[in-house]
């Protein structure tokens, strides 16, 4: 009895390991990301609320950008935030929908329609959750009627670079441009949270959570399209 049930356990651990399985190694991976990413943003989430130590520090953090700000930094900043606006967002997922029809990637166009429109749709909701004041300051270079948490730049452009990564790391061979897509999706996503920060439009924890918000909506869209890939091709096949 023990070796039958060990034996079906290992099959069940092989299975959720292959690569080519149906229910295989992209479906624990993203599993994992997704519980991963949503543990984060629960203790980011309560530390926020709560008004924990993190509070302190994002004050702190906020203060000391402001009182340091200068040319020609603050125009480079508020150049790499607008580029990651609303408006200018939906003209890059637009225009990475439309590239990844022109590849005949209909599975990509897929998970570029409902994760980049859906995370923004979640971030807004989230903002209307947790209803999080932005930080103060006597002369503002931003001003926003909008919460705070979690940061909707940063959530936009994880999501974004996130997918864009996620096709050239999943559809190329060569290690270098799967680094390379990773460490430039990392610096992107940086650079934007790095401006809303500076700009005092947001906390350090808005972007943090942002990040891993969209991190985990990622991970749902992306396992559920790959799953519908395979899930077809199987039938296909038979």
């Amino acid at each position: 009895m023990i070796r039958q049930a060990y034996s079906k356990l290992m099959r069940f651990v092989a299975s959720r390991m292959s690569p080519g399985s149906e229910l295989g190694l992209h479906l624990t991976a993203g599993v994992l990301t997704l519980v991963a990413a949503v543990s984060v943003f629960a203790e980011i989430a309560e530390a926020v609320g709560e008004g924990d130590d993190i509070a302190r520090y994002d004050e702190h953090v906020s203060q000391w950008f402001y009182q340091h700000a200068f040319e020609p930094l603050t125009t480079v900043m508020f150049a790499i935030t607008h580029l990651h606006g609303i408006p200018a967002m939906c003209v890059l997922s637009a225009l990475l929908g439309w590239w990844f029809w022109h590849k005949r990637a209909p599975y990509w166009l897929l998970a570029t329609a409902i994760s980049v429109p859906g995370g923004m749709l979640l971030n807004v909701l989230l903002k209307h959750v947790y209803q999080r004041a932005r930080p103060a300051f006597d002369e503002p270079f931003v001003t926003l009627a909008t919460y705070s948490f979690p940061s909707g730049h940063t959530a936009a452009a994880t999501l974004f670079y996130g997918l864009l990564a996620s096709y050239v790391i999943t559809t190329n061979p060569r290690w270098r441009m799967r680094c390379a897509a990773l460490v430039g999706a990392v610096c992107m996503v940086a650079l934007v949270a790095l401006s809303r920060v500076y700009l005092g439009a947001h906390f350090v924890s808005d972007v943090l959570a942002a990040m891993v918000e969209s991190l985990a909506w990622l991970a749902v869209c992306i396992t559920s399209v790959s799953t519908l890939r395979r899930r077809r091709a199987a039938r296909k096949d038979q």
